[in-house]
């Protein structure tokens, strides 16, 4: 069988030497060049399977040699690329990513990590799958919590609604915060900054499900967290990692469904791309709602944009929270503007559910028997309900 070819791609010879030797002695087959230009020619000539890029060099620097090499690929071909950086920066990484690398490592290096992140490089980039024969042995079902604008209260049904599919229901239930730039879920749940989050996920290149195991954060409700990043720039990489390779996503969330009956993903409200990879994705996806105007207004765009994008009548419910507030405009009024049924109501208790989440305490763990509790209670019973049944109906 023919050695894996590595490309090296650094003007400095002492480091040239050293990753030569190291690639040798694991049995690679080596190919170098000394600056950025002769790296793109050798990368189009040579056809590597993967690339190791120095970033500071003569004539093209990294990013800019990386940006070549990805233009000039074939449909198909993408090879993988690993930038070696000499600063630890998120700024640095997010260039990296954004001109095409997949991976980077920081010189100076140990040669058994370098080996570490090429093997798991070139095994994520591989046709097989290693997971691909696990037996589900769960409802393997990926939700979403999409709010129709801000403040209608997304964040507070998606956390109770997990606790009570945990709690109530003996469901194993993920959480993952989606708002990647703003998420609540840290501050809502009175949990530090030092736990992992979706960054660690999505950047692992050789996830699984035991180190998948050793990111979530478990809540003392029994709910397990995958967590937003603690930073405007942490969610980039993770942006540009989706944008780059959504393999990486459909990954993280192909593991989720493998481990728990329910994945609920409280999302943020933009439409891009990742947004629109967890809409593909998802099994449903719960609009949640207020009967005001400007909501009514936002949840008929939302609707025309799922319909554009060819998804089922079934696959979008509607939730309206607070649904026993006064505002003028009534359920069936509601369901006139819209040309179709409200799925879901969940009561009004403002008080109760502000001071739940000022405490970091949620009410379905210091009161569910309260009227919010017992309402939120019922829409997690009904989306238990409907997600058995399709299994039910699946395997018939």
């Amino acid at each position: 069988m023919a050695a894996t070819k590595v490309l090296v791609v650094d003007d400095d010879l002492n480091i040239q030497r050293v990753l030569v030797f190291t690639l040798k002695q694991e049995g690679f087959e080596v190919l170098v060049a000394s600056d950025g230009e002769a790296g793109v020619e050798m990368a189009r000539t040579g056809e590597p399977e993967l690339i190791l890029m120095d970033v500071a060099m003569p004539k093209l620097d990294g990013y800019a040699a990386t940006q070549r090499i990805r233009q000039g690929e074939r449909a198909g071909a993408r090879v993988p690329i690993i930038m070696l950086t000499s600063e630890a920066d998120v700024g640095e990484r997010v260039k990296g990513l954004r001109a095409g690398a997949d991976d980077d490592i920081v010189k100076p290096f140990h040669p058994l990590e370098l080996i570490a992140r090429i093997r798991a490089l070139l095994a994520r980039s591989g046709t097989g799958t290693r997971e691909g024969s696990v037996e589900h042995t769960t409802l393997g079902r990926l939700g979403l919590f999409y709010g129709a604008k801000g403040g209608v209260g997304t964040t507070t049904i998606a956390i109770n609604s997990g606790i009570c599919l945990t709690q109530e229901f003996k469901r194993r239930t993920l959480l993952m915060d989606a708002n990647l730039q703003f998420g609540d879920l840290r501050v809502f749940l009175d949990l530090g900054l030092e736990s992992a989050s979706i960054v660690n996920a999505i950047n692992e290149p050789d996830l699984d499900t035991e180190l998948f195991k050793k990111l979530v954060v478990r809540h003392h409700s029994a709910l397990d967290l995958l967590l937003a990043p603690t930073s405007p720039e942490a969610a980039d990489i993770v942006v540009e990692r989706q944008r780059t390779d959504p393999g990486l996503l459909s990954n993280v969330l192909g593991i989720a469904r493998r481990l728990y009956d329910y994945t609920l993903i409280d999302m943020a409200k933009s439409i891009d791309d990742f947004n629109l990879q967890l809409f593909d994705e998802a099994d449903v996806i719960w609009v949640v709602m207020t009967a005001d105007l400007s909501c009514l207004k936002n949840v008929q765009l939302v609707l025309k944009t799922m319909d554009n994008l060819g998804y089922e009548r079934s696959k979008v419910q509607l939730v309206l929270n607070r649904s026993n507030a006064f505002t003028g405009i009534n359920v069936k009024n509601a369901e006139s503007v819209l040309g179709r049924k409200i799925d879901f109501q969940v009561i009004n208790e403002y008080r109760g559910a502000i001071s739940a989440l000022n405490s970091g305490e949620p009410f379905m763990s210091s009161r569910p028997d309260g009227p919010l509790g017992r309402s939120v209670a019922d829409f997690a019973r009904e989306v238990d309900r409907q997600a058995t049944a399709e299994m039910a109906a699946a395997v018939r």
